[in-house]
């Protein structure tokens, strides 16, 4: 096994590694900006070395400052989180380059999956149903607007390199078009160094499907599904498994299928298949190469720690899992708490932390890397911990995680702890009555 793991990303998620790695006995080493100093991951970290300024260019996506921490501490392997530099070829190549292994995919696998139009075309080959749209990258107004035409309105217009929602323009109308592609192209370049753009289908009423899978040179296998379908403009604010709406025989077909192209391409790691969902079909939306947010939530329900998985894989190429391991249990529920205030319009509320009481107790867990004391700082991802919680059934999950953020204590900031409090009491999420467009479109708070 490795013996000591650098940890390219902090907050949360470094914690998340740390965990796993001290329970596998690798040493870890922790990175950190210079108002990241006196955070959680390098506290439990059992090295740390500062990488630059609180600027993420400075710091968290500074590669050769990365490379040179590496050099320092002699870490034999990196892990990269999620976000910053987790699906960047460029340093996963550069990884290789210096025999260090990146936990995660390799960069030929991620530089074709991370560009949207080529993972289309791939996963269309490979048996997934596709959105219809573009078959690549859409230039010329006149010939997009042929194209709407033939679609159908309302389309989306999404940048080939992005994600997260930047560089995504629904349009309704064909006398809208010319001012939001326009739009999407300059978002594109802003946000990716990369304005081209590709237009899909728009659909009216859908759910987001996403499939867990890790996958070695031996097999593929899938961790089954998760619904992301509580969003706020495209960013997920609650996830769930197993999802409300899939049936048996839809869930086997998706899974099948999912694995099938896993498998094909070679991939190694951990990933996972997103789907947008509607009227009993599914069409394949992208593939993360890297481990996602909300993976808790798919942990609870099978027992498997995907973090020690991925470290499993990277070191010694194979998956020690079989399909026949996976046996989910129960519900499971993840809320991504956010220093924002929801009643501003989820204005960001930087803060020092006064008292801090997190919940625990049965089936609950929290992944954060908060404390009393501890600074949230305006430079970074908003989101400062997630609560997960487990029931027998979608009912008891919620009435769990109900009762976990009930003694959820956090004072100095502002969260968003009360709009979740809403959303799990709403009619239309008990009912799953709701779709990735629900908070845009209906006021709820």
């Amino acid at each position: 096994m490795f013996k000591k793991i650098l940890i390219a990303n902090r907050g949360e998620i470094a914690v998340r590694v740390i965990r796993a790695c001290k329970e596998w006995g690798i040493a870890t080493v922790a990175v950190h900006s210079d108002v990241d100093r006196d955070s959680m991951h390098v506290r439990l970290a059992d090295e740390s070395v500062c990488i630059g300024s609180h600027q993420p260019a400075n710091s968290y996506l500074n590669i050769p400052a990365l490379m040179s921490a590496i050099e320092l501490t002699k870490a034999e392997a990196v892990h990269p989180g999620y976000g910053f530099l987790s699906e960047n070829a460029t340093f996963a190549k550069v990884l290789e380059e210096n025999n260090i292994k990146f936990i995660g995919a390799s960069s030929k696998l991620i530089e074709m999956m991370g560009d949207k139009i080529q993972a289309k075309k791939i996963a269309k080959q490979h048996g997934l149903p596709v959105i219809e749209g573009s078959a690549g990258g859409v230039t010329d107004i006149e010939q997009a607007k042929e194209l709407c035409k033939k679609i159908g309105f309302p389309v989306l217009i999404k940048a080939s390199g992005g994600g997260g929602g930047k560089g995504m323009k629904i349009v309704n109308k064909e006398e809208e078009f010319e001012t939001l592609f326009s739009a999407a192209k300059s978002e594109a370049q802003k946000y990716f160094g990369n304005d081209e753009v590709y237009i899909e289908k728009f659909f009216q009423n859908p759910r987001h499907i996403e499939v867990q899978v890790l996958s070695g040179k031996n097999r593929t296998v899938h961790l089954h599904e998760r619904d992301c379908s509580v969003q706020r403009r495209h960013q997920k604010l609650i996830e769930e498994t197993p999802s409300p709406v899939l049936t048996d025989e839809i869930r086997k077909d998706l899974f099948e299928r999912t694995v099938n192209m896993v498998s094909k391409i070679g991939y190694e790691g951990a990933g996972t298949v997103e789907f947008i969902y509607e009227d009993g079909k599914f069409y394949f939306l992208e593939m993360n190469t890297r481990v996602q947010v909300e993976h808790p939530v798919t942990e609870m329900v099978t027992g498997i720690d995907i973090i020690k998985e991925q470290i499993w894989i990277a070191y010694t190429g194979e998956t020690a899992l079989k399909q026949s391991d996976i046996n989910p249990r129960g519900h499971a529920i993840e809320c991504r708490i956010n220093a924002e205030d929801a009643s501003k319009n989820f204005q960001p509320s930087p803060g020092t932390i006064g008292m801090c009481h997190q919940p625990s107790g049965f089936r609950t867990r929290v992944d954060g890397a908060i404390f009393q004391g501890y600074k949230v700082t305006p430079y970074y991802d908003s989101m400062i911990c997630k609560v997960i919680t487990q029931g027998r059934n979608r009912t008891e999950a919620i009435q769990r995680m109900n009762r976990s953020l009930d003694e959820f204590v956090i004072e100095g900031i502002t969260t968003t702890i009360p709009l979740h409090k809403i959303l799990l009491n709403h009619k239309k999420f008990i009912e799953s009555d709701f779709n990735v467009g629900w908070l845009d479109n209906e006021k709820v708070i």
